[in-house]
């Protein structure tokens, strides 16, 4: 049975409460023109997070904003970069832009919706593919980060951290493991952090809970026919607190359509929202 059928017959069946889907959507204008909302709009879900929106709030049209359902964005200061975004079928209560730290808050990095018990984040985990500078910023960002999950994880309430995190954490995790050693994404302190963040932070990667299978990636480079040859990375994630882990039931990685060099991942839980 392919993905999206196992993954409807679940939902149909009543195993699936709550289906969260995050993108990184390089460039939200550019994945709109793809059919990106088009198909979202057929979408049964309950949270659609969103990285890489590359525009600011003026750029920004009622197509983006789909009726009947709660949006927000938070567009970084710089024009054209960076930025997240969050739909939702229910209207949170409340809504944090940032995570307190200037130089990655300016960069709309962070994005926070509570909705009674359950707190959801759409995350953008800085590049460092670039170069040096870009990796020290991504170095930066990542031991900022860390306490902010400690803290995370001592909150009365359960969080659902989905995004791209820009780092595959184990070998299986993509592709070509052994020559990218060296290369941002796959550093060993890079995944020695994603260690950390699943073991001494508490948290559960949803995915890997429930699908232990090689082959699966949610993004890949437009050189070398990568896509055709699924030659791809995991990197972006729903990163859960311990007891919501418990509850995931279903897992699909959307490629049917292509709305950016990402796929969609999406998940279902056993959680009303």
């Amino acid at each position: 049975m392919d993905d999206t059928r196992r993954y409807d017959n679940a939902r149909n069946r009543g195993f699936t409460r709550m289906k969260v889907i995050t993108l990184n959507v390089n460039g939200i204008r550019a994945a709109t023109r793809k059919g990106f909302f088009t198909w979202l709009g057929r979408q049964d879900f309950d949270v659609c997070c969103l990285q890489e929106i590359k525009a600011g709030h003026d750029q920004l049209t009622t197509e983006h904003y789909p009726k009947g359902w709660f949006s927000r964005y938070f567009p970084a200061e710089r024009p054209g970069y960076s930025g997240v975004g969050l739909i939702s079928k229910k209207e949170p209560e409340r809504i944090i832009e940032g995570f307190g730290v200037a130089e990655f808050d300016r960069e709309g990095r962070y994005l926070e919706a509570w909705f009674d018990h359950l707190a959801v984040v759409s995350l953008y985990v800085p590049s460092g593919s670039s170069g040096p500078r870009r990796q020290a910023s991504k170095d930066r960002f990542l031991d900022a980060f860390l306490p902010h999950l400690e803290k995370l994880r001592r909150a009365p309430r359960e969080y659902l951290i989905a995004g791209d995190w820009n780092i595959a954490h184990r070998e299986i995790d993509l592709k070509n493991w052994k020559s990218n050693r060296k290369n941002s994404g796959f550093l060993p302190h890079e995944r020695t952090w994603m260690d950390r963040v699943f073991s001494e932070s508490g948290f559960v990667d949803a995915f890997r809970r429930i699908n232990p299978n090689p082959g699966q990636y949610t993004w890949w480079s437009h050189r070398g026919r990568a896509w055709e040859k699924n030659v791809g990375w995991r990197i972006d994630y729903q990163v859960t607190s311990p007891d919501l882990g418990k509850r995931v039931v279903c897992e699909q990685i959307y490629k049917a359509e292509r709305f950016s060099d990402h796929a969609p991942l999406i998940m279902g839980y056993d959680y009303f929202l």
